[in-house]
């Protein structure tokens, strides 16, 4: 109703003033601002730097990241971290170039204002060696380096039969590198105790993740969680996401929610107490399709932004120079295949050169873009669009203003989008807007336009600032909230606000929200839930004024299956290849009487999951329900088991609720 009442304002608007001709917009943004995601963090920005890169240490280079809004720099490189000796500056069957040491990276970060994540020699290197370089570091030289990995990818050391990682260690094993990690952890905050360290996680749905190796008890993930999880402060995750085509490529991020979901299923599972304080770091990533052209750009706005709404308290992007691998033209302009936010001014063999060393790439212009949307300390809100094509991002800031970050991926058209908004009311003033579009050399600023109407030119980024139309003293927002379920309830609780008088309880459905409910208190149950299935809320606080805060920082809970009921279910993955698995169903009879004829159902998580085929019943699928039908007697107390193929294409997240003949049964894990 909100959309089309806007529709009609602007149509009737339109309608009145002279020369101008009626059009409805091509889409509908929504923005709501009570549906909090995460705060942006002064990490959030970051890039690879190489000591194979003779432009590392620059003031050139430094000074383009920094004016782009990097605020973390990753050294010394990729998996030239498990082959680098910082002391004598030299990694055995690697490139060095000249004025790459650490101290000169240092000078680099400190000129763009940034801050330093350091890769510890895992693979050819020592506990001993890691904490001496933390000493050099933050002892004799008073960096104060706050972010250390231990190693690179080290699931490439062979283990799984791919080897592009150096390890030197005998045993190669998830368990091997879990109980090593915790002895560099252990070196390392014995020089420094402040320091945060990390472990290498696989992303999920990305190789290996899920698979068991030959030796092994359980997966990469699961094993080093289990092991060193309590001895880490952040876990480590790399992502390079496939796609031929903008729109493939685009389509890769909506996958990162479900993503994120499941690495923190994992961290909760097997890490341990206090598994929480452990943050996800992604510190490799670039697109697949258009690297260096307009796709390249609006992958990493749209991945950068979807990983910092889930959490994530740094984004890198591989690499800062890399160098021309193929030319093509890609959306009219060229694109070298080149990794570098900046050219390496390099020419391919027979072919075309690249750009002027230290030309940037327009993915270069996106982190840009980013750092004009959102600074460390705004808080991401909800934004989306009806139109596919339309991607939408917003974020509140410490001042009252709101940014919204529109992408418009059709290569050929504008598109004008009409904005809507919940919890904010901007101001009739003209918006500043930034814009950045295909084939340009900058971003380019103006102030013009209104805050409800848009058009977006093709292949674009297009961040809009707006002011509040009535500036008011807030109430503090709540602190994150926590929640203890059941199979139908919640029990939400959450840190007391000063002077607040009432909180409201708000579920997030898409781009809009669902009030649940408002209390006095600081806890709140909400019944009738699906068993099962998956919520994010959050917490706002209203004063004797009526004023209502920012929304708290998001709570994602699953609602589970009963404790008791007359049938148990466990699905357990009996062996997993990356990409599909193979699955186990028992289904245990709790009653008193014998089950003839039985229809078990339940729905998988994602629309990327499926069933292949099935054996010792029959298995079916319209679209994420699935239907499992049995004639095999299960007598009272008795156990029968049917078997499938699944494949995935996303993260391969396990139902939490199954149905026999109607009753909903208890999960076993």
């Amino acid at each position: 109703m909100a959309r089309r009442r806007l529709l009609l304002v602007i149509a009737l608007v339109a309608a009145c003033l002279p020369g101008v001709a009626a059009a409805a917009p091509d889409a509908a943004v929504v923005v709501n601002a009570k549906a909090g995601l995460a705060t942006v963090p002064d990490t959030a920005i970051g890039v690879n730097h190489a000591i194979w890169d003779g432009q590392l240490g620059t003031n050139a280079v430094n000074d383009l990241l920094g004016d782009a809004g990097v605020r973390m720099m990753r050294y010394p490189g990729g998996s030239y971290g498990d082959i680098y000796h910082w002391k004598d500056h030299t990694a055995p069957g690697g490139y060095v170039a000249p004025n790459t040491d650490f101290d000169t990276f240092m000078a680099g970060v400190r000129r763009a204002q940034a801050q330093p994540i350091i890769i510890a020699n895992y693979g050819t290197g020592t506990p001993q060696e890691a904490a001496d370089w933390v000493h050099h570091a933050n002892v004799t030289k008073g960096y104060g380096v706050k972010y250390w990995e231990i190693g690179n990818e080290l699931y490439g050391n062979g283990h799984y039969g791919a080897s592009w990682e150096a390890d030197n260690h005998p045993d190669r094993s998830p368990a091997g590198y879990a109980r090593e990690t915790v002895a560099f952890a252990r070196a390392m905050k014995a020089a420094d105790p402040t320091i945060k360290v990390g472990a290498v996680l696989t992303t999920p749905a990305n190789w290996p993740d899920a698979i068991v190796g030959t030796g092994d008890a359980a997966s990469w993930n699961q094993t080093v969680l289990s092991i060193a999880g309590p001895h880490v402060d952040f876990v480590i995750v790399h992502w390079y996401p496939g796609g031929s085509t903008t729109a493939q490529s685009l389509a890769s991020t909506d996958q990162i929610p479900d993503m994120m979901y499941l690495l923190r299923q994992q961290i909760a599972q097997y890490a341990g107490p206090d598994a929480d304080r452990l943050g996800i770091a992604m510190t490799e990533m670039n697109a697949t399709y258009g690297r260096n052209t307009q796709p390249g750009a609006l992958f990493a706005a749209e991945a950068y932004t979807s990983l910092l709404e889930n959490g994530v308290f740094t984004v890198d992007w591989w690499n800062v120079h890399n160098g021309a691998t193929k030319a093509s033209t890609v959306a009219g302009q060229p694109d070298f295949d080149d990794f570098g936010l900046l050219s390496s001014g390099t020419c391919l063999e027979n072919g075309p050169c690249e750009p002027a060393l230290n030309t940037p790439f327009a993915p270069y212009h996106a982190l840009k873009m980013l750092s004009l949307f959102a600074s460390p300390g705004d808080q991401l809100v909800r934004a989306g669009s009806g139109d596919p094509a339309i991607r939408a991002h917003a974020a509140r800031r410490p001042n009252g203003d709101l940014s919204v970050l529109l992408l418009n991926s059709d290569e050929n058209n504008s598109r004008t989008v009409a904005i809507d908004y919940a919890g904010y009311t901007p101001s009739a003033s003209a918006p500043t807007v930034h814009t950045f579009t295909n084939g340009a050399t900058g971003v380019t600023t103006s102030t013009d336009g209104s805050a409800t109407t848009r058009t977006l030119p093709p292949l674009s980024l297009t961040t809009l600032v707006l002011h509040p139309s009535n500036p008011a003293r807030l109430p503090a927002a709540p602190g994150k909230p926590s929640a203890s379920t059941t199979d139908r309830t919640a029990t939400i609780t959450w840190p007391s606000v000063p002077g607040a008088v009432k909180y409201e309880i708000h579920r997030q459905l898409g781009t809009t929200s669902e009030q649940w409910g408002e209390t006095p208190g600081t806890s709140f149950t909400v019944a009738n839930l699906d068993p099962g299935s998956r919520y994010t809320v959050n917490v706002l606080a209203r004063d004797a004024a009526g004023a209502l805060s920012w929304a708290s920082p998001p709570l994602t809970l699953t609602t589970g299956s009963p404790a008791q009921s007359t049938c148990t279910v466990r699905l357990s993955n009996v062996t997993d290849w990356a990409s599909g698995f193979v699955g186990n169903v028992e289904i245990t009879n709790g009653g008193t009487q014998p089950i003839a004829d039985w229809t078990l159902n339940f729905t998988w998580p994602t629309d990327l999951q499926q069933v292949s085929s099935g054996w010792n019943a029959t298995w079916a699928q319209t679209g994420k329900a699935v239907t499992v039908t049995g004639s095999a007697r299960i007598e009272p107390n008795a156990t029968v088991s049917t078997g499938f193929v699944g494949a995935y294409t996303g993260p391969n997240i396990p139902p939490a609720a199954f149905t026999l003949n109607g009753t909903l049964c208890h999960t076993a894990s």
